[in-house]
């Protein structure tokens, strides 16, 4: 079976991680696949997707179509929709470009199956019309929340022979706007030998952050995310202000992990916008930045807890996987959809999405008590074994790829 997989961008993000999970375990489990991926921007997927033996290969999408999207007109008014109308003006002579060049990329592949891993490409799957292929939209995001991108999937639903939905919630929303498409639900999966439980470096945090190493017996808490404005560093660097007026004897430093990765202006914090916020809240030299690591396992092992803080339901939240892999004890927003296959008090402490109060108050409990914390980083660690793995995530979508083309 040949499979091609679009994927709108060549950087790694959540999505882009899982998609090179997937792609190692096809290759592991059935060696005659032969896979294809096509980019639209370069950047580090290329380059681990080409490693794994997957000819990878850029179709650039121009970049105004890049940075376009309208997930920043969630909550906005008529003058923020204004705006996004004239920067789309634009969009349908490059669209129509870049199409062709789509379409003549997947006619010389010869594909047996598109996968395609993100909006914008779900939305080329147009150009695609007419050539004899299954296509599989991948879902990792609520389509119901996208005012202009659930019209537009509507409507082209008819081309999906299937899609993929990252949680239940998703898949439920999705089966909302696409109709009549099946909509299959599959966890992420994340590769629980590499990210699974080993030596705390808590120092190489502190060096990445530019911080001077902190004192013996400090304890480590971390956010790790982009930042995008919902994943809720703002709402961390207001519990680690909450924490220290508090609990001041509290022996504690906090880390942001990540970067503005995405081209979308107005969803993201800027970095100085993060250093102003951790500045005005007197957290200097408490809280620290650290960049984009394209390899978190280490991370994650660096921490003592854990914390997932985006203030709306997420789709998934490919990071708590990897965190609950790694063993460590786990804060996590309700409204994942990681979330979906944890259990409160058990694996993971659950709060709501934006709660400070209850941000603090977990942070409290699990800093006090390293006890919990080795009891529920152990169990973190069984759950992530068993439903979190990449070999069971590309278990299950090679079963749905050779439903779709028999004989593949």
């Amino acid at each position: 079976m040949r499979i091609l997989f679009l994927n709108p961008v060549g950087i790694l993000g959540g999505a882009e991680r899982a998609l090179l999970d997937l792609m190692a375990c096809l290759k592991q489990q059935d060696a005659t696949l032969s896979l294809h991926l096509l980019a639209g921007t370069a950047g580090p997927l290329l380059d681990e997707a080409r490693a794994l033996g997957v000819d990878a290969r850029l179709l650039p999408l121009p970049e105004h179509l890049s940075s376009l999207g309208d997930s920043a007109l969630r909550g906005r008014g008529p003058l923020e929709a204004l705006r996004f109308a004239r920067r789309l003006a634009p969009a349908p002579g490059l669209l129509a470009d870049h199409g062709r060049a789509l379409r003549r990329d997947v006619a010389g592949l010869a594909p047996d199956l598109v996968h395609s891993n993100g909006i914008k490409t779900h939305l080329l799957s147009a150009a695609t019309a007419g050539l004899p292929v299954k296509r599989v939209w991948h879902i990792h995001d609520f389509l119901g929340e996208r005012p202009l991108v659930r019209r537009a999937l509507r409507a082209l639903s008819p081309l999906a022979s299937a899609a993929i939905a990252n949680s239940r919630a998703v898949g439920d929303d999705a089966r909302e706007v696409l109709f009549r498409v099946p909509v299959h639900v599959v966890y992420n999966g994340v590769d629980t030998k590499h990210f699974s439980p080993g030596p705390s470096e808590g120092t190489r945090l502190d060096r990445l952050a530019e911080l001077p190493v902190a004192p013996e017996g400090t304890l480590r808490v971390g956010l790790v995310a982009t930042y995008a404005r919902w994943k809720g560093q703002d709402v961390f660097i207001e519990a680690a202000a909450s924490l220290a007026r508090l609990h001041p004897t509290l022996p504690v430093r906090f880390f942001l992990v990540g970067a503005p990765l995405y081209r979308t202006p107005g969803s993201q914090f800027s970095e100085g916008e993060l250093r102003k916020l951790i500045a005005a809240r007197g957290l200097s030299g408490r809280v620290g930045l650290v960049p984009f690591q394209s390899h978190p396992a280490a991370v994650y092992r660096a921490l003592d807890v854990f914390v997932h803080a985006s203030t709306r339901r997420e789709p998934f939240g490919l990071t708590i996987a990897e965190a609950l892999a790694c063993g460590r004890p786990a804060i996590v927003s309700r409204a994942s959809g990681a979330a979906e296959a944890l259990t409160d008090g058990v694996d993971a402490l659950m709060t709501q999405p934006g709660d400070v109060h209850a941000l603090v108050d977990a942070l409290r409990t699990l800093l006090e008590d390293a006890a919990l914390r080795e009891r529920l980083g152990t169990a973190a660690r069984r759950t992530a074994a068993s439903r979190f793995s990449r070999e069971r995530y590309a278990r299950e979508l090679l079963a749905l790829y050779r439903s779709l083309v028999p004989g593949g």
